[in-house]
């Protein structure tokens, strides 16, 4: 019924929890796990899981061939041993709830879908990951609408490759992840392809379905975010200017108003009372933005240093991407975002 395809380098800390997680759905009747040159100990602790998991498979690749990025060339080698009807991709660094593979299943049935994709529940445990992974996610929302995504008549076209459920034909007839080779955003450009194929995607964000902690430490997420944000967010100058003045406000309200009550006091109620103003506004409107994509309100006391992070590394990403490189995981890729 089911094929879990997953890629792994240099996954030791988390590898185990996912393969374990996607394996005991009764839906998947086989786990795919593609080392991918992996220097740590992910091969040991593979090999420890193959030993008492019959259905894991362990793939490894070779060197990897020009104009692949090392995922998609990854789970390529996974896609061809499939035995599966249905194909779900997922990364190292998720846990799946009992139950997701049917969510899956009976989403895809329900939506006439053949493509299925959830965007994960985020773990975070760093103040640099609740400063920046809820504001960025909350701007994804904005951005990218479910309702555009799934509807036939849009053409608008997402997915998280996360959690990424395809059928296998399709997967075929579309080019599978050969025709996306060198796209650092693969997840969003097999389901353009997939949509404009003519077949149907479903896309939201359930809860308790899928979960995951994607960077582990402060490098791991600034290499991670600086890498895609510029073309996630659209890949235009017009992006970067916003970030530029979201920060602007933010920050430049909350120093003005510290110096002009430090040097005028009282005496210039009126204008630090403007820029509060405008500061507490724009907490409020995160406030809502956490509300809407179930994060906790109390969130918002991240929000300046969220703005910053956002800005900064949106700026970086299109600082990466206009110059034609970007790395990832010890790796370079040339990029072609304009």
């Amino acid at each position: 019924m089911v094929t879990a395809i997953i890629p792994a380098r240099n996954e030791e800390a988390s590898i185990a929890r996912a393969v374990e997680s996607v394996a005991a759905q009764a839906e998947v009747v086989e786990v795919i796990v593609v080392n991918d040159q992996s220097t740590d100990g992910t091969s040991a602790v593979l090999d420890d899981l193959a030993s008492r998991i019959p259905k894991l498979k362990v793939m490894t690749t070779g060197e990897l061939p020009a104009g692949w990025v090392g995922k998609n060339y990854a789970v390529s080698i996974g896609a061809a041993a499939a035995q599966g009807d249905w194909m779900l991709f997922t990364d190292a660094d998720t846990y799946h709830y009992p139950g997701s593979a049917r969510r899956a299943l009976a989403d895809a049935v329900d939506h006439d879908a053949a493509m299925v994709s959830y965007s994960p529940e985020q773990e975070m445990e760093t103040f640099w990951e609740h400063a920046m992974i809820p504001y960025v996610y909350c701007k994804l929302a904005a951005k990218f609408s479910f309702a555009r995504v799934n509807d036939p008549e849009q053409p608008d076209a997402a997915a998280n490759g996360q959690f990424l459920m395809i059928l296998k034909d399709v997967h075929r007839v579309v080019g599978g992840h050969a025709s996306v080779a060198g796209e650092v955003l693969e997840d969003v450009a097999l389901a353009r392809r997939v949509k404009r194929a003519g077949y149907k995607i479903y896309f939201t964000a359930p809860i308790g379905v899928v979960r995951t902690r994607m960077y582990r430490n402060f490098r791991a997420m600034w290499e991670g975010w600086t890498k895609n944000l510029y073309p996630l967010m659209g890949g235009t100058y017009g992006v970067v200017v916003g970030a530029i003045i979201a920060w602007l406000a933010a920050v430049g309200s909350v120093l003005a108003c510290g110096f002009l009550f430090g040097r005028f006091g009282a005496a210039v109620w009126n204008l630090p009372a403007v820029l509060l103003a405008i500061l507490v506004g724009a907490h409020l409107r995160y406030a809502v933005d956490l509300y809407r994509n179930l994060y906790p309100v109390s969130y918002i006391k991240y929000y300046v240093t969220g703005v910053c992070l956002y800005s900064a590394a949106l700026i970086a990403s299109w600082w990466k991407n206009t110059r034609g490189m970007v790395a990832w995981k010890g790796r370079t890729y040339a990029v072609r975002t304009p």
